[in-house]
């Protein structure tokens, strides 16, 4: 069902909630103080803090999950005798092990080797300023429903911080939960959306394998470990592709190998490690049995020993229809039609997805580049930076999310 007679035909805003700009000029210094002190994952303490004291300041009352970073907290009565669901937004709020290597930036990080460069602190100060609109809302009587902010810690380590945010009982009485994600290909203004899967399933790999080792005049005599790690490194992408559907795009891709000292020495130990990425959810529930048996095969094959290390990932974000319309409606209403394009499914790994193994939800894609920039830009990049009118555009549709979800139910 469309909303768009929510927008009024002169371009003004009907729904209440939009960012005033006292509050839009708060949020971007905020986002900037962010992203001037990252910090990693389980470890992003400054940052749960500042989100607590903001939050508090408005009357709210953040609870810090028991990992010790990342918090909860409600607007409206949760639990009430209506038994009406919450609507649940989520952010993440960790940064990279990576350098800033902006030059020219007032607000690069100021920690060596860490960086925001995934956009979550534009998630972070987008679930906080919706808040801080809903609260007020709120207090005017005019929140049709509960809303509950996650601020999610550790997403950019596997499994992933949703896990222990879910066990603390971030999702008791959520009926739907949303989120943006950063996008660097996408014009600030738009969103980008699509039905089903957004994202790839991502899973991390690490293999050792062992040989006797030798001299590399007399490669006959021993495991020729050198060339069985690149068997395994070219050999078990092109096996593992050959037994799932190839719609499935099940991908094994390598980051790391490492053996060896010297040039006339066949080592004993070689290492590697990767990623296994798959677009299907059912391909990506076998790849741990046909990945290690595909290793094992070429190791064997090689006289190598092989010990593996298969650690589960994420599977893939699938964008709920319902909840994906709720997010168009929202979208449609705050900038016209034109506010809102397709987008493809990634082959990048979100924890997000383990709140949708459990309630319905939508993943947007938030447009954070500077509209007629056409330098090709990516994220988990040292110079990544977001065009910040894309934290007024996350902000005023959620808020217009949560005002209407109570009409799409």
């Amino acid at each position: 069902m469309s909303r768009e007679s929510e927008a009024d035909p002169s371009g003004e805003d009907t729904l209440p909630g939009v960012l005033p700009e006292e509050l839009r000029a708060e949020l971007v210094a905020f986002r900037r103080d962010l992203h001037m002190h990252p910090e990693l994952g389980n470890q992003e303490f400054r940052t749960t803090a500042a989100i607590k004291a903001r939050l508090e300041k408005a009357g709210l009352a953040p609870r810090v999950l028991a990992v010790g970073t990342g918090l909860i907290c409600d607007i409206g009565t949760v639990g009430a005798a209506d038994g009406v669901p919450v609507l649940a937004m989520r952010a993440d709020i960790d940064a990279l092990p990576i350098p800033d290597t902006k030059t020219e930036c007032a607000y690069r990080s100021t920690v060596p080797d860490r960086a925001h460069a995934c956009g979550h602190d534009v998630h972070t100060t987008v679930v906080l300023g919706a808040g801080l609109v809903l609260a007020e809302l709120h207090r005017q009587g005019r929140l049709p429903r509960p809303v509950r902010l996650i601020f999610q810690p550790a997403e950019e380590v596997l499994p992933g911080g949703a896990a222990d945010a879910i066990e603390d009982g971030a999702l008791d009485g959520v009926g739907r939960i949303i989120a943006v994600h950063c996008d660097p290909r996408v014009d600030a203004g738009l969103i980008g959306l699509r039905e089903g899967a957004i994202t790839s399933a991502c899973d991390r790999l690490e293999i050792s394998l062992d040989g006797p080792g030798g001299h590399t005049a007399r490669p006959h005599l021993t495991t020729d470990l050198v060339t069985a790690a690149a068997r395994v490194v070219t050999d078990v992408p092109a096996l593992v592709g050959r037994r799932v559907d190839t719609r499935a795009g099940l991908a094994v891709t390598w980051g790391r190998i490492e053996s060896g000292h010297a040039p006339n020495v066949i080592p004993q130990h070689a290492e590697l490690s990767g990623t296994v990425r798959c677009l299907d959810i059912e391909a990506w529930r076998q790849a741990p049995d046909i990945v290690v048996a595909a290793i094992d095969e070429v190791a064997n094959l090689h006289r190598a020993k092989s010990e593996i290390n298969y650690v589960r990932g994420v599977p893939p974000v699938v964008n709920d229809a319902d909840v994906t319309g709720l997010l168009r409606d929202a979208m449609v209403a705050r900038r016209g039609e034109t506010g809102v394009e397709g987008t493809e499914q990634s082959l990048g790994g979100e924890d997000f997805s383990w709140y949708l193994e459990r309630v319905p939800g939508a993943m947007a894609r938030l447009g954070v580049r500077p509209p007629g920039e056409r330098t090709v830009r990516d994220l988990h990049q040292g110079d990544f930076d977001a065009d910040e009118s894309a934290i007024t555009v996350g902000v005023e549709l959620f808020t217009a999310a949560a005002l209407l979800d109570a009409v799409t139910r």
